[in-house]
């Protein structure tokens, strides 16, 4: 392989960047020329490709979101889109592509490698929810995000004795609110995987009351739904007066975590020797701390699942 190409698509994730970085490093170890493409497969289709060197790259390990940008392209799910996109690349006489995204992502790789160009998939999300890896390129930083965002509001709750709802992202996978209500200390956490009656809720908050507990945090997936919706519903039963933060995009964004790092370098270096290898249709992750790799078709069947012995756990020390 002489000459591959890299890039980001759909959410953003802290890490990416650290992860482009590994791509064209390696490759450049490797005497394998390497080019950036922006904007995701929009970029691809109207030919926005760079050729990078060393100094493309450099000083941004450290930055949040992604130098190549991202988009979603309806363009891309088309025939026509996916066959101009392809014309690019043997245009630049690119032979390889690393693609750093979801699950979207993911397909929009897959539908490369069917047209013959190799393709390897680099896990980049906050949602965690990418099967084939324990963990994706921005869960770790987005959750130490919110993790601040719980401390902080705890401050709050504690001072005015209220009940906070807190609503953080992850579609429709629950990792970040279970992993942050276990690290933030919540009294209930709200996930798609678990369903929880309003009921039990507040049930638990009366207990906590009859202890002297006069606060109480309460983590919502947004899978679950609205968490002011849900406060709405808990203060009409339950006669209380909660209030309601929703995190949004601030979880995406800011410097990544050393754990971020060293998991996009090793993942995008994984993905050059892949392609060094001539393997393709594949998408990288880490198990174990082991690197491994899956065919698009395996990851993309998989279904997300959350562990019962951490949401047991948070019940039990929820108490």
């Amino acid at each position: 392989m002489k000459k591959i190409a890299v890039l980001t698509s759909g959410g953003d994730a802290p890490g990416m960047n650290a992860a482009i970085r590994a791509v064209v490093r390696k490759a450049l170890f490797h005497s394998i020329e390497v080019c950036g493409i922006y904007r995701g497969y929009s970029g691809l289709i109207d030919g926005e490709i760079e050729l990078f060197n060393l100094g493309s790259v450099g000083d941004i390990i450290h930055r949040g979101g992604t130098i190549l940008h991202s988009s979603r392209s309806e363009m891309f799910k088309t025939v026509e889109g996916q066959k101009r996109a392809v014309e690019n690349l043997y245009k630049h006489g690119i032979e390889g592509v690393v693609v750093i995204g979801g699950d979207g992502s993911y397909r929009g790789a897959k539908a490369l490698n069917e047209y013959g160009i190799a393709t390897i998939g680099v896990p980049g999300t906050i949602d965690n929810d990418i099967g084939g890896t324990d963990f994706t390129i921005g869960f770790d930083t987005a959750l130490n995000t919110i993790i601040d965002a719980i401390d902080k509001i705890r401050d709050t709750a504690m001072s005015h004795e209220k009940t906070f709802l807190i609503e953080v992202m992850g579609r429709e996978a629950g990792d970040l609110a279970l992993w942050s209500g276990l690290a933030g200390g919540a009294e209930s956490i709200l996930i798609p995987e678990s369903p929880i009656r309003i009921e039990e809720i507040i049930e638990r908050l009366d207990y906590g009351m009859k202890r002297g507990k006069h606060h109480s945090i309460i983590i919502v997936a947004e899978g679950v739904g609205s968490a002011a919706e849900i406060g709405e519903r808990i203060n009409s039963l339950a006669d209380l007066d909660t209030r309601v933060t929703t995190l949004g995009h601030i979880q995406r964004g800011g410097n990544p975590t050393a754990f971020d790092r060293v998991l996009a370098s090793r993942l995008g270096a994984y993905a050059v020797e892949l392609l060094k290898e001539d393997k393709s249709g594949l998408a990288v992750g880490i198990e174990k701390n082991e690197l491994v790799y899956y065919s698009f078709d395996a990851i993309l069947t998989k279904v997300h699942k959350q562990t019962a012995d951490l949401y047991n756990l948070v019940r039990q020390l929820s108490i």
